[in-house]
């Protein structure tokens, strides 16, 4: 899904696996409830999470599985896959399978691991490698996407070379339901690299940068670089991954946003909010906070509600966030 500055902006909602595993359940129902809601609320897409043993949940990738099935409309995506857990052939058939069961409603956000001892030890437990994870993340985008093309595979196309993972009978796996495969994004921050490869080499990219201004100049440089490559306008997607907890009483919303962050990164939500966005208080105050960040170009929003009990928050963000975004033009 590639954008311009007049492309309407989409607005998507994190499946709380994690949240689940927090609360000491892993019940599939609920998840489904929450996928069957979003739908008939408006929302546009629907995400889940990655992580083995680091931030314990379901497999987003069979979470989403049957949120597919459960639904007609709605976007599916990962936020983020961790490609660097699955063999990259196990994972080229997963995300080729998936495609499937969603009728081409995918879009994976890639990421290459949270730098912290809890992933290093995590690749380490699947035999992956940390050292130079962002090239190896590169290396396998590169591999999917030279698995799932439609032509030259028969002849000869089905081998893959490259600096990390080299590969045979690639010609030989199931192809995507949409050609060419699902939109890959880079899920990561504004650091000169990120951008650069956002810009060379992917169809969207989901940053959590704590301010607008920050997102806006991101933004101005990954379209410098992304034309500087001979990429198309709109063939980079800019989403925004954000956290927002719904009350009211801005104070009960703090305390509940600081209660979510300390059972999920162990951390304050001072701390966290140094280097990712959040925003609490009414529906209407954290609508006018992402408001800022699509005046800055983001197009596609990914919610994560800060609560383990999130779904009663759904309805307040689909009443007043979805309307009062959509209207917003860069």
């Amino acid at each position: 899904m590639g954008t311009t500055s007049s492309s309407p902006v989409r607005i998507g909602v994190l499946l709380p696996t994690r949240e689940q595993a927090i609360s000491g359940s892993f019940a599939a129902a609920p998840l489904l409830d929450f996928a069957r809601q979003a739908e008939d609320l408006g929302f546009d897409s629907l995400w889940a999470g990655d992580s083995l043993t680091a931030r314990p949940r379901l497999d987003p990738l069979v979470v989403l599985s049957a949120a597919g099935a459960v639904t007609e409309r709605l976007h599916l995506g990962t936020a983020a896959l961790t490609p660097a857990l699955r063999h990259p052939l196990i994972g080229a058939n997963m995300a080729a399978s998936l495609d499937h069961v969603c009728a081409g409603r995918l879009t994976l956000a890639l990421g290459s691991g949270f730098p912290m001892p809890e992933t290093e030890a995590e690749f380490a437990a699947v035999g992956a490698s940390y050292q130079a994870r962002g090239a190896r993340l590169d290396d396998i985008a590169a591999l999917w996407r030279h698995a799932w093309q439609e032509s030259g595979l028969a002849a000869g196309g089905g081998v893959y070379e490259g600096r990390f993972w080299q590969a045979r009978d690639l010609d030989r796996l199931p192809r995507p339901a949409r050609p060419g495969g699902p939109p890959l994004w880079l899920a990561g921050s504004d650091t000169p690299r990120v951008l650069e490869r956002v810009a060379r080499h992917y169809d969207g990219w989901l940053p959590f940068l704590p301010r607008p201004q920050a997102y806006r100049h991101a933004w101005d440089r990954i379209k410098e670089l992304s034309a500087a490559a001979g990429r198309a306008p709109g063939a980079v997607t800019p989403g925004l991954y954000a956290t927002l907890t719904v009350n009211d009483d801005a104070a009960a919303a703090r305390a509940e946003l600081e209660h979510y962050i300390h059972h999920y990164y162990g951390a304050s939500l001072e701390q966290m909010a140094a280097f990712q966005a959040y925003a609490w208080g009414s529906a209407q105050a954290c609508a006018d906070a992402l408001a800022a960040y699509v005046r800055a170009g983001a197009r596609h929003l990914v919610i994560r509600i800060g609560s383990l009990t999130p779904q009663p928050q759904l309805k307040q963000l689909a009443d007043v966030l979805l309307p009062r975004l959509k209207e917003i033009s860069a």
